[in-house]
């Protein structure tokens, strides 16, 4: 009885152990080659084995209330890794969190006024007039806007991820919930704290299944915990998970009001800097990549897009998983990644 106890005890300071300690992340060697206020712009490190071999540079743009290291989780989980190593010129944007300074920061800063220094960098660097950008969550809708009113700055290939651009289906949304006008007092909230709280945010994610992320997360460690291989990626990933930045204040209400509320962009009425964001001027080949389980960006708000724009070579896939899982889970690197690169290859030369 008493080695059985001793035994459980062992156990329960692991598991402990395993839940407050930070896992080493974003370990793929990379240089600062860009800042401005928070936000900073690293260009991946290409080695002899995989040295660069595409001429058009890939740029990766996640959402703006999230660390964007979930690109590039760990060694051997990490899609700026897999990209790397087959020869792809790799940049990441990292907004960085904003201070309650930057409260007023709205989309219409992120997307004319960020976006557009970043790529005149990126092609400065690269030496090529021609880009990819692969957006995420907020940072697809970030660059859909943007490619919509730059339509003519180079943009090759338009990549975007689990793409929160159509709002019709309410019903279906489930952060619509959260966001609704008549239990959601947005201008009480951005008043106390200038921007939205990043423990909001990600509480608001995780009560959408509360069972599964409350309950269900530790007892699948629990279970595994004298496997490493679990160990390790439950960590990874429980680290970003848990690394909460808030989101601008200016922008958030513009994601409620504009997006949640009034579905703007699919409809083409969204204003940016006084100018309609109209999605038929977006030429660039586009790939649309919808996760089946998204229970964040259900499949419903990535799919008008898709016949909304101008571009002559355009697809749509879909791919097992969720939100996060389809491109930082266990089985990424066997779905989402191959297919991306299979698609990107031939438009990058």
């Amino acid at each position: 009885m008493l080695e059985e106890l001793a035994a459980f005890e062992e156990r329960m300071r692991r598991f402990n152990r395993i839940v407050t300690t930070k896992a080493p992340i974003a370990q793929s060697p990379k240089t600062q080659v860009w800042a401005l206020n928070k936000a900073r712009l690293y260009r991946y490190d290409s080695t002899p084995e995989a040295r660069r071999r595409h001429r058009v540079p890939l740029l990766l743009v996640f959402a703006i209330m999230n660390r964007p290291y979930i690109l590039d989780l760990r060694p051997g989980n990490s899609f700026v890794e897999f990209m790397v190593s087959r020869g792809y010129d790799v940049y990441l944007l990292d907004w960085g969190s904003p201070g309650i300074e930057d409260k007023n920061m709205k989309l219409d800063d992120y997307a004319l006024e960020y976006l557009p220094r970043v790529i005149r960098k990126v092609k400065q660097i690269s030496r090529c007039r021609e880009f990819s950008m692969l957006g995420w969550c907020i940072g697809a809708l970030l660059t859909t806007i943007y490619a919509a009113i730059h339509p003519d700055d180079g943009l090759r290939n338009l990549l975007l991820l689990t793409a929160p651009l159509d709002f019709t289906n309410r019903n279906s949304l489930t952060f619509a919930k959260w966001t609704d006008e008549r239990y959601f007092d947005l201008e009480k909230v951005l008043a106390a704290y200038g921007n939205m709280p990043g423990e909001m945010i990600d509480y608001g994610a995780r009560a959408l299944k509360p069972i599964e992320n409350w309950v269900g997360n530790y007892c699948k460690l629990w279970d595994n915990l004298d496997d490493p291989r679990v160990v390790t990626a439950w960590q990874a990933m429980n680290t970003w998970v848990t690394d909460n930045i808030p989101m601008a204040g200016g922008a958030y209400r513009q994601l409620i009001t504009d997006f949640y509320r009034n579905n703007l962009l699919i409809q083409n009425r969204l204003r940016i800097r006084n100018e309609t964001v109209d999605l038929s001027r977006i030429r660039a080949n586009l790939l649309t990549v919808i996760a089946e389980g998204d229970h964040i960006t259900p499949p419903c708000q990535s799919e008008a897009i898709m016949h909304k724009v101008s571009s002559a070579d355009k697809q749509l896939y879909r791919t097992p998983g969720g939100h996060i899982g389809m491109m930082a889970g266990s089985a990424a690197h066997r779905t989402t990644w191959p297919h991306i690169e299979t698609w990107l290859d031939p438009r990058s030369n």
